[in-house]
C-alpha cells in the first residue's frame, strides 16, 4: 500500500519523507513508541553514493549521491542550538552549552546539535518501557554518549555494544584497524522491555560437557537432582535409590514425570545417585554479551545486498528488535536509509515507523518492502499525492522531484546531479529482458518538471538514436501538446523478439496519469535496484526453549 492507497487508512505502518525532527514533532505522539533504532550519519566528512548493479553482477558506472555526511556550523546550526537552549530540559541545556564551550562552533558541534535536538524528541516519543539503540562509529561516539547521558539520564545507560563488522582494514598503517562499530543502548526507565538473547555454545564446550547421547543420537549432559537446602518432604526413595542428604530437587510426582519422559539417568551402582539429563537442543546457549562478532556485514554477493552505502545486515536488526520489543510493539527508525530496521520489524511481527529525508531512500524502502513482503500494507506520507503537491516538490527541489518521478516508473537514476558525456539528456534507465536468452535492453527515461514542447520529444528521440536504446519515456509534470503526442506516435514501435509483440518506442506519461495508476509499457523489467528476497513474517529470530536453566558457573 502506497500513499495513493492511504485514503483507506487501513495500514498500521508508515514511511515518512521529510526532516525527521519536524516529523517527530508533528506526527509522533508522546509515549507511543516501544523501540528506537537509529543509524545516523557519523560526521565522517564523506559523500556516500548508492551503487547499482548490472545484470552481470558488475558494479555499474551509474551511481547517485545518497547523502553528504559533512556538517558545518551555519545559520541552521545556530538556530537549532538556540531552540535547544530555549526549549530542552535544563540538564540538556547545560550539557549542550558546555559542549559548545569545549568543542567550539565547528562542524563537530553542528553535528552534535543536530543529534541532540533529535534525541530529545526520540526520548519524548518512547514509552516508559521503551529503549533506544544508537549505532555510531568512533568519529563522534564519545560525544554522543555524553549527549545520551544528559537526555536519558546516566542511570538509564544499559550497554555499550561493540559490533565487529569486518575482520581487516587495509588503511591501518599507523594505527589499529577500524573494524568495529558502536551501538549505545539506553532505557527510558527501569521498566524497559528486555528479552535475553543467547549465542550457540562453542564446540569445545559442547564436546567437554555434552558427552552423552541417547538412543536417537541427541546429545545431553548430566546434572544433580540435589535440593540446595534440606527438604524433609523430598526425602523419599525412588526405585531403590536413596535421596541426597538434603533431599531430591523435585517432588515424587515430578520425578515420575521426568522418568516417563526419559529424562533420568540411573547409575550402574545402587549406591549412586539418579541424575537429570539436560539435552543440548533444549538449552538456550550462552547469554549474549556486549561484543558481537557473530554477525557478518552485508557481503558483496549477499542476497539482501541492495547497494546502499551504509546498509546493515538484517540479522543485526533482528537481534536488537527481538531483545528490546515484543510482537505488536512499535519500532521507529528516524534515519531509515534503505530500511533494514523496518524490514526486520515487519519480519518479526512488529509495527513500525520509518523516516528519511530523500526520495531516493523512500523509493528504495518501498521497493524493498513490496519485494520482501508482497502482502504487507503500509502508508507513505510526505510524497506528492496529486499534481499540486508534485509541483510544490518540483519548485522546492527539482532533484528530489526527479528521484520521486523516476520511482513511479521504477527507473534507475543516472549518476549525480550533473549528467555529463554520453548520458546527457537521460535522467533514468529501465532495463528489460528482450528475449528468453536474457538479452538486456534499455528504456531511457527523461523527467521534465517545467515547459515541454515538440523540441523536447525530438531531443529524446535523438538521445535514443545516439545511445542505441530500444525505447524511451518522457515523464512530465505539465500536460503534453498534441504535436508532442504525434511525435511520439511517429517514432514508431519496438518489436520485441522474445515476447512476440510491439511496444511504443516512445511514450509520454504525465505525473497525473502515473498517480492515477497508469504504468509504463515495456517488456518485463530487470530489477532496477537490487531486489530483496521474499520474506515470510515469523521466519525471524527464534530463542530456544529449555527445561531448566544451566547450573551456575558452568
Amino acid at each position: 500500500m502506497t500513499q495513493r492507497d492511504a485514503a483507506a487508512g487501513t495500514a498500521p505502518n508508515t514511511l515518512f519523507y521529510g526532516d525527521n525532527l519536524d516529523i517527530l514533532r508533528q506526527n509522533v505522539p508522546t509515549g507511543s513508541v516501544d523501540l528506537v533504532y537509529l543509524d545516523p550519519p557519523f560526521n565522517s566528512q564523506r559523500n556516500y553514493n548508492v551503487l547499482f548493479k548490472e545484470k552481470s553482477g558488475e558494479a555499474s558506472p551509474a551511481q547517485i549521491e545518497a547523502f553528504t555526511d559533512t556538517w558545518e556550523w551555519d545559520r541552521a546550526a545556530e538556530q537549532t542550538y538556540a531552540e535547544l537552549i530555549a526549549d530542552a530540559p535544563a540538564n540538556v541545556v547545560q550539557m549542550v552549552s558546555a559542549l559548545r564551550q569545549f568543542v567550539g562552533s565547528n562542524d563537530m558541534m553542528a553535528y552534535l546539535v543536530m543529534m541532540a535536538a533529535r534525541l530529545v524528541e526520540l526520548h519524548r516519543v518512547l514509552k516508559p518501557t521503551g529503549s533506544l539503540y544508537l549505532h555510531c562509529d568512533p568519529t563522534a561516539s564519545h560525544y554522543l554518549k555524553i549527549v545520551l547521558d544528559a537526555v536519558f539520564d546516566v542511570r538509564n545507560f544499559r550497554s555499550h555494544v561493540t559490533w565487529k563488522r569486518t575482520s581487516s582494514h587495509n588503511d591501518a598503517r599507523n594505527q589499529y584497524g577500524n573494524v568495529s562499530d558502536t551501538i549505545l543502548f539506553y532505557a527510558k526507565s527501569t521498566l524497559t522491555t528486555f528479552n535475553r538473547q543467547f549465542q550457540t555454545y562453542d564446540q569445545s564446550y559442547v564436546d567437554g560437557f555434552y558427552r552423552y547421547r541417547d538412543a536417537e543420537g541427541k546429545r545431553y549432559r548430566l546434572s544433580d537432582l540435589l535440593s540446595p537446602n534440606p527438604r524433609p518432604n523430598l526425602m523419599y526413595e525412588y526405585k531403590g535409590y536413596k535421596p541426597h542428604p538434603n533431599g531430591w530437587a523435585v517432588s515424587r510426582e515430578r520425578m515420575e514425570e521426568l522418568d516417563a519422559n526419559g529424562r533420568l539417568h540411573y547409575p550402574k551402582k545402587a549406591e549412586g545417585r539418579i541424575q537429570l539429563k539436560r539435552f543440548l537442543d533444549e538449552m538456550p546457549g550462552v547469554p549474549l554479551g556486549d561484543v558481537w562478532s557473530d554477525i557478518q556485514p552485508v557481503q558483496a554477493q549477499a542476497q539482501e545486498r541492495l547497494g546502499y552505502p551504509t546498509q546493515k545486515p538484517l540479522a543485526l536488526l533482528e537481534r536488537i528488535i527481538a531483545a528490546s520489543s515484543n510482537p505488536g510493539d512499535v519500532v521507529l527508525d528516524p534515519f531509515c536509509g534503505c530500511g533494514t530496521a523496518v524490514v526486520a520489524a515487519e519480519k518479526l511481527g512488529r509495527r513500525w515507523v520509518g523516516i528519511d529525508i530523500t526520495h531516493l531512500s523512500i523509493a528504495l524502502m518501498r521497493y524493498r518492502m513490496t519485494d520482501a513482503f508482497p502482502e504487507a500494507r503500509f502508508v507513505v506520507r510526505g510524497e506528492p499525492a496529486d499534481v499540486g503537491s508534485a509541483r510544490m516538490l518540483a519548485e522546492a527541489d527539482r532533484y528530489q522531484f526527479q528521484w520521486w518521478a523516476l520511482s513511479l516508473v521504477r527507473a534507475k537514476p543516472i549518476e549525480g546531479r550533473e549528467k555529463k558525456g554520453a548520458d546527457r539528456g537521460i535522467d533514468g534507465v529501465i532495463a528489460f529482458v528482450d528475449d528468453h536468452a536474457g538479452t538486456l535492453k534499455r528504456c531511457l527515461v527523461q523527467v521534465k518538471s517545467g515547459h515541454v514542447s515538440s523540441a523536447t520529444m525530438r531531443d529524446l528521440i535523438g538521445t535514443l538514436d545516439r545511445e542505441k536504446a530500444a525505447m524511451g519515456v518522457l515523464v512530465t509534470l505539465e500536460p503534453p501538446t498534441g504535436p508532442m503526442r504525434r511525435e511520439a506516435v511517429e517514432a514508431g514501435t519496438y518489436r520485441s523478439p522474445g515476447w512476440g509483440r510491439d511496444f511504443p518506442r516512445v511514450q509520454i506519461l504525465t505525473i497525473a496519469e502515473l498517480l492515477a495508476g497508469q504504468e509504463v509499457n515495456v517488456p518485463p523489467m530487470q530489477q532496477t535496484f537490487a531486489r530483496a528476497g521474499r520474506i515470510r513474517v515469523g521466519d525471524g529470530h527464534r530463542q530456544a526453549g529449555f527445561l531448566d536453566p544451566e547450573p551456575a558457573g558452568e
